[in-house]
């Protein structure tokens, strides 16, 4: 499990979000909702290791982060970005980069990664697009093999940041629920998402940021009704019942 004990993130010594205390916990979908430039990718970003904390400490299942290897870090969590260069390879050798941190140097794929990245090509629904090159492929179906090459690295956390940017509806909602699956298996899934309504839909826990600070981490019912995401978006958040579960929207 992943831990933010008094954590503060930002850049040059200037913090966006201070004193955030946290965990992602196993068999959970946590998500990361909060206004435009809150801070919800550079909390992301200082997790992975990415950025220096300006404060607090990172917890890998107890051990501070400022101890694992960059490597230790890549074998228990893996992280979808949210923009990404396109090299020019077929779809296939992308994903099998989320295989490197298994891999001894100079680099050879063994049968265990071809079958990994198998696994999450279906996982993600690119199995069709294994063969084509990155630059002919839409911006939707590229998100598509950057969660691949997430999968692939088996983790027991993944993190994504903004996962369904470039998906149409029906593409966004299989994200969702291949978020939701990968938590049924045990996996720890958290994610940064500006769609407060499908994030609301699919989370276990709904971690809101706002003003520099974690306003509140709960359940989405709790987040509802307390009437944290009204205040920090500007809206208001309303709710009706359907036979699938509780449908937000906002006005």
């Amino acid at each position: 499990m992943i831990e933010l004990n008094d954590l503060s993130v930002g850049y040059h010594g200037q913090p966006l979000l201070e004193h955030v205390c946290l965990g992602f916990p196993q068999g959970c979908v946590t998500v990361l909702l909060g206004p435009n430039g809150c801070g919800k990718s550079t909390l992301l970003k200082t997790v992975l290791g990415l950025l220096p904390p300006l404060a607090g400490e990172v917890l890998y299942d107890g051990r501070p982060l400022s101890r694992l290897s960059g490597g230790e870090v890549a074998r228990k969590a893996a992280y979808m970005a949210q923009n990404h260069t396109v090299p020019s390879i077929v779809a296939q050798r992308m994903v099998l980069h989320g295989r490197f941190p298994y891999l001894s140097f100079p680099r050879r794929y063994r049968r265990e990664d071809y079958e990994a990245v198998s696994r999450a090509l279906e996982a993600a629904g690119g199995t069709e697009l294994a063969g084509r090159p990155m630059p002919e492929l839409s911006g939707g179906q590229r998100q598509k093999i950057y969660l691949a090459m997430a999968l692939a690295q088996e983790t027991g956390t993944i993190l994504m940041d903004e996962p369904t940017t470039w998906l149409d509806i029906r593409h966004q909602l299989e994200v969702m629920r291949t978020a939701r699956s990968l938590a049924d298996t045990g996996r720890a899934v958290g994610l940064v998402s500006h769609d407060l309504c499908l994030a609301m839909r699919t989370a276990d826990r709904v971690a809101v940021l706002a003003e520099g600070s974690l306003r509140l981490a709960a359940s989405p019912e709790e987040v509802f009704r307390s009437g944290v995401l009204d205040a920090a978006f500007g809206v208001k958040v309303h709710r009706v019942e359907t036979a699938g579960g509780w449908q937000y929207f906002c006005e």
